[in-house]
């Protein structure tokens, strides 16, 4: 469908629909995002704005126990994880009527793209640094190379069966450098199976043992502090993060300054690390 911020007659009518707008962003931040791969937005639908609060119910756990002839019956009782929305971003930017008017592109797909990219950026890295502190298991500084990578990665997914994770599932989330590393070591690209989505679009890589590889530019890599210079590379399974967003506000105000239009947009965000046992961390360097 194309789009336009103006019309072709003498008056600048704004043919601008927020909600299409929204659902377009929105489109866009997920076509190219690995989040959706590597953490699960079951609670996604729940949201309306920055504040709000889903409350997960854990599954129970059932005791087994010894029979002697007769029985106890056990209370089933369920913890609870709440996911907060407690972040927001946003964008803000004016179209010039006579800019518009000259232009030989549609202003609206273009800001459309560059808001969504910017936007995923923005979100994902904060996501990805904010989960490290949630796994159970968090790995030693590591100095990666061709001929320890396979083995770096084998021993997390060691980790991962010892806590009894899924094998169905498992991702790990590598840098473009240690991506770069793996297709040189022992494994080679022989054994890297890919698929028909362009790895432009969800950073897929292919599979090695159990995990599908993806590639992200986003891994945290701290400035400063112990972990400073150490990629935090994350292995797992996708019930270990929930992640939830939305772009709750998003339209168009004439301004009063000059002869534009503004275009703004709020997308609300929250993640938690809900299950620590499926997500592996990485300090590799």
């Amino acid at each position: 469908m194309a789009f336009s911020f103006f019309s072709t007659g003498t008056t600048s009518e704004v043919n601008f629909i927020p909600e299409v707008f929204s659902k377009l962003l929105q489109a866009k931040f997920y076509g190219s995002s690995v989040l959706p791969s590597i953490s699960n937005n079951d609670y996604e639908g729940e949201i309306t704005g920055q504040g709000d609060k889903v409350v997960i119910r854990t599954v129970p756990a059932v005791t087994i126990n010894d029979y002697a002839g007769s029985i106890t019956t056990q209370e089933l009782t369920t913890a609870k994880v709440e996911l907060l929305i407690d972040k927001a971003k946003y964008y803000s930017f004016k179209v010039d009527d006579v800019l518009a008017a000259q232009a030989d592109i549609n202003m609206l797909e273009a800001a459309s793209s560059d808001a969504a990219e910017g936007m995923r950026v923005a979100v994902e890295t904060q996501v990805l640094s904010g989960v490290v502190t949630g796994a159970t298991t968090i790995g030693a500084q590591t100095t990666i190379t061709a001929g320890n990578i396979l083995t770096s990665i084998l021993d997390q997914a060691k980790a991962l069966d010892e806590l009894n994770i899924p094998e169905e599932g498992r991702f790990i989330v590598l840098s473009p450098e240690f991506v770069s590393l793996l297709k040189q070591s022992e494994l080679r690209q022989a054994y890297l199976t890919g698929d028909d989505t362009s790895p432009l679009r969800n950073g897929k890589v292919g599979v090695v043992d159990r995990f599908t590889v993806y590639q992200s530019n986003m891994l945290y890599t701290p400035g400063s502090g112990a972990d400073s210079g150490y990629t935090h590379v994350l292995a797992g399974h996708p019930k270990a993060i929930s992640f939830a967003s939305q772009f709750t506000n998003t339209e168009t105000v004439r301004m009063e300054s000059t002869f534009g239009d503004q275009v703004r947009g709020l997308k609300v965000f929250g993640s938690k690390v809900v299950t620590p046992d499926a997500l592996v961390v990485g300090k590799w360097t």
